[in-house]
Parts: structure tokens; C-alpha cells; sequence
């Protein structure tokens, strides 16, 4: 996104703007790097930058945000402006329809469009890193918001509702999984999973749990554990939905507004 510099000259840049920066070789790891296949990428032979942030500027948690930033900071690029461009109103695939009774489980929801959004490897685990430093960070592990992003063109219809169901009728093929099934098996099967178990008490304790679906009841995401296979995204994506919900209002607007700036760099249209 800039010109390449060696490594002393970066550290420098990095002391003049404020944020602390380490050089090493990534450990041996795999999680969110996936190839075009969608296979997992090991990166353990990589050289990484280790980059500290204030804990107020989730703006600098991806390549993007740093990118703009030491642009505009260098001079090399005025600072960016975003205007939000509305759905014709008469687009349904557009509205979301929240129902009374979420207010009780999980009550805060807002959501946009990325339009003729173009990813390739790096910019499309960026997207994904960053949700997840946003989960970890300002979203407390996913109890005040967390964020679900979905191919917009494979929603078959809107509008969208966002609801509170009984987990027994809640019956979908999640993420990475092979069959449907409903939100109580998918939390025992999750109950093993090392990654996924430590988010099912946010909903676990709750008669009816959150729901995200379209106009043809097809299931699009269980906040805040997984969305759904059907709409996953991916390199091929060019239309992303992104829902946020939470228990916090502000921070669900904050995660949107970082995650829609720093990403509509990439539409090569109005978002």
C-alpha cells in the first residue's frame, strides 16, 4: 500500500507516529490464513511485524487502517472521508425487521453493505483477522457485539428479520459443518471444540436465542456463536453484508464503522 522500506527505516516511521513495533518470524500456526482453495496456510516461516496500538484506535488493528494512516501521516494521502450511500427503499433485500422479543436476549443490532467488493488472499484473511482482533478487543470476547459478514448474493430473499427462537428451531448448517442441525445439537458438538466452547455460555441460560433470517426462514447467523455455511463469504465475494448485534449500542456502531471504513477501500463502487 506504500513503497517498500527496510526494516530500520519502518521502525522509525513507526516511533515518529507513536506505536511500538517488534520484528520476528510468525509461530507456528495456521488459524485465518486460508489459500484459494480455502485451506489453511502455514505461515510459520514468514517474517511478522508485531505493531502495538493505543487500546482506543481499533481504526489501526489491520494493514488497511495502518496503510491510511501513515499515508495521511507522511503526507502521501489526504485523510479519509466516508459517506454512506442508502439502498433504494424499495430493495427489501436491504431491511431488517427486528422483533420485540430480542430484546431480552440480545437487544442492539446494526448492519451495511460493502459494494463490488474485491478480495484476494491478503486482503480477505485481513477481513477476517480483523473481526476477530475487534471480538477479542472492544467487543469482550464477543458478549457486548460481535460481528456476522455474509455473501450478499447468496441471500435468497429479504427482507431480513432478526428474531428470538427457541434453540430447538433453530435448524441450519452452521459454518465448516457438513450437516444442518438444530442450536442444541450444534452446542453439544461445540461443548469439545476448543475454540467455539468458551462463547456458548454468552446464550446458554436464555429460552430463546438470537436468529438472524430471510424472508424464506433460511438461517443466516446465530449470534454470537456462527453464522451460516450458506452465506459464508469468500474470494469471490462481492457483495458483503455485515450484521452487528450486542448487549452494548456503541460498541456495536463503533465495530460497524471500523469494519465498513477500513474494508471500502477495497469496493471498486459506492458502498
Amino acid at each position: 500500500m506504500f513503497c517498500a522500506i527496510a526494516d530500520d527505516e519502518f521502525e522509525d516511521l513507526c516511533f515518529q507516529y507513536g506505536v511500538e513495533i517488534e520484528f520476528g518470524t510468525a509461530e507456528k500456526m495456521q488459524m485465518n490464513r486460508v489459500s484459494d482453495s480455502g485451506a489453511a496456510i502455514d505461515i510459520s516461516q514468514e517474517d511478522v511485524y508485531k505493531i502495538e496500538v493505543a487500546a482506543n484506535r481499533y481504526d489501526l488493528l489491520c494493514l488497511e487502517g495502518i496503510a491510511a494512516a501513515f499515508k495521511t501521516y507522511l503526507d502521501i494521502d489526504t485523510l479519509p472521508r466516508y459517506a454512506i450511500k442508502n439502498s433504494v427503499a424499495e430493495d427489501k433485500l436491504h431491511q431488517i425487521i427486528v422483533k420485540p422479543e430480542t430484546k431480552d436476549v440480545r437487544p442492539c443490532v446494526v448492519a451495511c453493505v460493502l459494494r463490488d467488493i474485491e478480495f484476494d488472499i491478503s486482503s480477505y484473511n485481513s477481513f477476517i483477522d480483523l473481526q476477530d482482533k475487534l471480538h477479542q478487543n472492544i467487543c469482550r470476547r464477543r458478549t457486548l457485539a460481535s460481528m456476522g459478514t455474509h455473501d450478499l448474493d447468496r441471500i435468497a430473499k429479504g427482507p431480513i428479520t432478526y428474531e428470538a427462537v427457541a434453540p430447538e428451531d433453530i435448524v441450519f448448517q452452521a459454518l465448516k459443518q457438513t450437516e444442518s442441525m438444530d442450536a442444541n445439537k450444534l452446542f453439544e458438538l461445540f461443548s469439545s471444540d476448543v475454540k467455539m466452547k468458551k462463547f456458548l455460555p454468552i446464550l446458554q441460560g436464555f429460552e430463546k436465542y438470537p436468529v438472524f433470517f430471510d424472508s424464506e426462514r433460511n438461517v443466516l447467523s446465530l449470534p454470537p456463536i456462527i453464522n451460516s455455511e450458506k452465506t459464508k463469504i469468500t474470494t469471490d465475494t462481492k457483495n458483503v453484508f455485515i450484521e452487528i448485534t450486542g448487549t452494548d449500542i456503541m460498541k456495536t456502531k463503533v465495530c460497524l464503522a471500523i469494519l465498513a471504513a477500513q474494508f471500502s477501500s477495497h469496493c471498486q463502487g459506492e458502498w
